[in-house]
């Protein structure tokens, strides 16, 4: 079989690693498959965002227009899959993609999106019956809905795509709208409520911020979920040279730690609170030892346990506590975090070292796991604390 033949049939197998090894020999990216289409079009009719990544990466061109008057780009927002429009869209571009191509996807995200996927397949194929719908991963951890309904199957992701469309074109919606089709969604692993939450925790100024900080007065707990979860993407996107933001960020967190009455959402804000050092970390641990929601004695676990902060005798002693836990995602929390101590030189005392050989004999395999990994620190810290003694 000639280079020609070899590529299109990688592409149709879904074989990336061999579609790259194709291109790296010669074959031409834009090759034409038996149905007379780039076989980028191929790859993404078939979801298979990892041959379109590779085909793109060879210089695949994902804005070339198809006989229907199409791209592969917008073929790839028709799909719904946000994963594959990342990939698709290419590098730069705001800089390669015309006004006129960049406002045909954005009307067609947002077609998918105001109508809906259930009501645009309809639409489109003219079926009645029910629709066949399955929960599934995207990729890189997000999940989507994909429906199939009169022959053509979508994932339920253009709101995600309108999202990062928008960014990538610099057209910035106002904060609500964007909130707006993250919340029907619900699951923080969702791919519509991640790239909401993803772009706003990226965007930055005083206006922004009154916007965000409104939201925890909202009396629907899924709208201060949301705000967690930018506040979540705001901790970990801050660039370097933005150390006011970040304060700001943390003290926000902590007073709204101390009167969060929803667990779940208290949970996520303890999640994000303990991603920075703060000096009132282990006050609000210790307020919430004894929480009623697990997710958030989970997190008190962290709270009583810094990298960078000598634990109290009040702080071990709850944690010992917790060590007992009904719980097994709490108990595993308190085996991880007791590792913590032992970089800043604290001692395994015999109650410590009890705790762990106790959660080490635990029904739960990730209990056990933290367990042995907080012992196995243990004895490379006094290791190296007795050879700094001898020297």
């Amino acid at each position: 079989m000639d280079l020609t033949g070899r590529v299109v049939s990688a592409v149709i197998a879904r074989d990336a690693v061999t579609v790259r090894a194709c291109l790296e020999q010669g074959a031409a990216p834009d090759t034409l498959g038996s149905d007379g289409l780039p076989l980028l079009c191929t790859a993404v009719a078939g979801f298979d965002h990892l041959t379109a990544e590779v085909l793109v990466d060879g210089g695949a061109d994902q804005d070339c227009e198809l006989p229907d008057g199409s791209t592969p780009l917008l073929r790839a927002v028709d799909t719904g899959s946000p994963t594959l429009v990342n990939v698709v869209i290419g590098d730069a571009p705001r800089l390669r993609v015309p006004d006129a191509l960049r406002q045909q996807l954005l009307d067609l995200a947002r077609q998918w999106y105001e109508s809906g996927v259930l009501e645009e397949l309809r639409r489109r194929t003219g079926a009645a019956g029910p629709a066949v719908k399955y929960r599934i991963d995207d990729a890189h951890g997000d999940t989507v809905d994909e429906v199939s309904l009169g022959g053509l199957t979508v994932r339920d992701g253009h709101g995600a795509i309108l999202t990062h469309l928008e960014w990538q074109f610099g057209a910035l919606p106002p904060l609500h709208e964007v909130m707006a089709r993250a919340l029907p969604h619900r699951e923080d692993g969702d791919s519509n409520w991640f790239a909401a939450a993803y772009y706003l925790g990226k965007r930055r100024g005083p206006h922004v911020w009154s916007e965000l900080t409104a939201l925890r007065q909202r009396p629907d707990p899924t709208h201060r979920r949301f705000l967690a979860s930018v506040l979540w993407h705001r901790a970990f996107l801050a660039p370097a040279d933005r150390a006011s933001d970040i304060a700001q960020d943390v003290d926000f967190l902590a007073a709204w730690a101390q009167d969060e009455p929803d667990g779940h959402v208290l949970a996520t804000v303890l999640d994000v609170y303990n991603s920075r050092e703060h000096p009132g970390q282990e006050a609000i641990g210790l307020r919430y030892t004894n929480h009623p929601d697990p997710r958030v004695r989970r997190e008190v676990a962290f709270c009583l346990s810094r990298e960078r902060t000598a634990r109290s005798e009040a702080a071990t002693s709850a944690l010992l506590g917790m060590a007992l836990d009904p719980e097994p995602e709490v108990r595993a929390a308190v085996a991880q975090v007791f590792a913590l101590g032992f970089t800043l030189d604290n001692h395994l005392t015999p109650a410590i070292r009890d705790a762990l050989l106790l959660l080490l004999r635990d029904d739960a395999l990730w209990v056990r796991r933290h367990a042995a990994e907080s012992l196995a620190l243990s004895a490379a810290g006094g290791q190296r604390s007795a050879g700094r003694h001898l020297r």
